[in-house]
């Protein structure tokens, strides 16, 4: 793709945050509190789009680089919705800190829609608060840091061993590195 048409990218996304009584006392400053902000995110994952497109290298379905409108939903939940949403769709007990529902179908994309829909996405803002405390980082590096994987499988990216799995895990540190 060229860099004229990478500029002229669009992302329609739609934002959901569940209710968080306590959440002010969890959110200490304004960098934190983007994390609850459409914005932010839109910014972010149209941010991570480019970088995608740009990179020719990646190993994802060959219509996603034909495209100039991307969708997606992310909801930000809380332990009690995700452990039910886990049970649900992937028949695991307990909570999760992130799930995504892609929706990428090779057959469904290969017309000539300029649009694609990625799919949803689902954080618990509870599992992020506790992972940023165990890890000794922000709830906007953990809540980054689990939106990129998510993001990563609605673009239909894997991770079946271990390789996968260190090759997904550094382009998500790449792709955050990328936003500073």
């Amino acid at each position: 793709m060229k860099d004229n048409q990478i500029s002229q990218l669009e992302l329609d996304l739609v934002l959901k945050i569940s209710d968080f009584p306590k959440l002010s006392d969890n959110l200490q400053n304004a960098r934190d509190k983007l994390i609850l902000k459409s914005i932010f995110w839109e910014k972010v994952f149209l941010c991570w789009i480019k970088i995608i497109l740009e990179k020719k290298n990646c190993s994802l379905p060959k219509f996603i680089f034909e495209k100039k409108i991307f969708s997606l939903s992310l909801q930000i939940i809380n332990n009690q919705e995700i452990a039910s949403m886990n049970q649900k769709w992937m028949k695991k007990k307990g909570p999760t800190d992130v799930l995504s529902f892609p929706i990428i179908s090779h057959n469904y994309y290969s017309n000539d829609l300029s649009l694609i829909e990625l799919g949803d996405l689902f954080i618990s803002l509870d599992m992020a608060f506790e992972q940023s405390l165990e890890y000794k980082h922000s709830i906007k590096r953990e809540m980054l840091w689990l939106a990129s994987h998510g993001f990563l499988h609605l673009l239909g990216w894997e991770h079946k061993d271990d390789n996968e799995l260190n090759n997904m895990l550094n382009f998500q540190e790449y792709l955050i590195s990328s936003l500073d």
